[in-house]
């Protein structure tokens, strides 16, 4: 009996595991439906700033200041995770990157390397390595608005035409699908030249644009724009990759929860059979002495 007891105790554990894993799949999804119209909303907007900076002719002499490419003296990392586990590789994939980056700028000689963690997760493991120059802005993930990551955004573009830094990184979770994300490293400054789509000539693929008052000042105007919208748009795709691959994990975990449930089951009807059996025999038995 000791052993039936043992199994019940376990489908009782297993099936409360069951519980929690299949609602926080529906949570998970819930929010992987806005995250998902969250960014499929943003890239157009983004990727339409990046076409009209690709369309102003950076070749004439017409740069912003952010195009300024300088020696590496101080490089920032910002590495994007989640504030929460639970979310199959997402994390670990992102921090395994973070760290070869962090470990190639190490290896240069003359290069400062900052970093800054947005997520718990990244914050807690990368808090562990000494030496290392560390700002947490985990604050960012809790109610994600254009309003404070453009404030972000705004601070790295202050730090960047002040010299205080020469190149600006971003490590994060790029969104493909519910089922897929995408690791990317991004380089967020000094901004990289735009290349246009389609032919190799330009003058030909270059859009019909009438520029009013000049290149310029368009320029000057349009380049934070396009940097504080790529910043949000990073951040939106790193939630949404992040619902997606929570989601996953706990549809998995409740998979494997319904498999071992049947394990289980089969287990006590068999030992319970088995009880049962030995206690007809023993009444058998005891019933034959008798009549001996």
């Amino acid at each position: 009996m000791a052993n039936l007891k043992e199994v019940r105790t376990r489908i009782s554990s297993v099936s409360s595991t069951q519980q929690i894993t299949s609602a926080m799949k529906m949570v998970s999804a819930a929010k992987f439906r806005r995250a998902q119209n969250a960014i499929v909303g943003m890239r157009p907007y983004a990727s339409q700033l990046n076409e009209i900076i690709a369309d102003i002719d950076t070749g004439d002499g017409i740069q912003s200041p952010y195009h300024t490419v300088r020696p590496l003296g101080t490089v920032l990392l910002l590495v994007v995770t989640s504030n929460k586990g639970l979310c199959g590789a997402f994390n670990s994939n992102v921090l395994k990157q973070a760290q070869l980056r962090i470990d190639h700028y190490r290896s240069l000689s003359g290069v400062t390397l900052r970093v800054i963690a947005v997520g718990k997760k990244a914050s807690e493991q990368l808090a562990r390595q000494k030496g290392l120059d560390l700002i947490s802005r985990d604050d960012l993930l809790d109610n994600p608005s254009f309003d404070t990551i453009a404030a972000l955004a705004d601070s790295l573009m202050d730090d960047f035409l002040a010299k205080r830094i020469d190149h600006v990184e971003i490590v994060y979770n790029q969104f493909k699908n519910s089922l897929s994300q995408i690791l990317t490293t991004e380089q967020f400054l000094p901004v990289a030249a735009k290349e246009r789509k389609g032919s190799k000539d330009h003058k030909n693929t270059t859009n019909d644009y009438i520029f009013e008052p000049s290149k310029e000042e368009i320029l000057r105007e349009m380049v934070p724009l396009t940097l504080r919208a790529t910043l949000y748009r990073i951040v939106l795709d790193s939630l949404a990759s992040e619902h997606g691959a929570r989601m996953n994990a706990m549809q998995k975990a409740t998979d494997n929860a319904t498999e071992l449930l049947k394990d289980l089951r089969l287990n006590y009807n068999k030992a319970r059979q088995a009880a049962i059996t030995n206690e007809i025999i023993e009444i058998v038995s005891g019933s034959e002495a008798l009549k001996g």
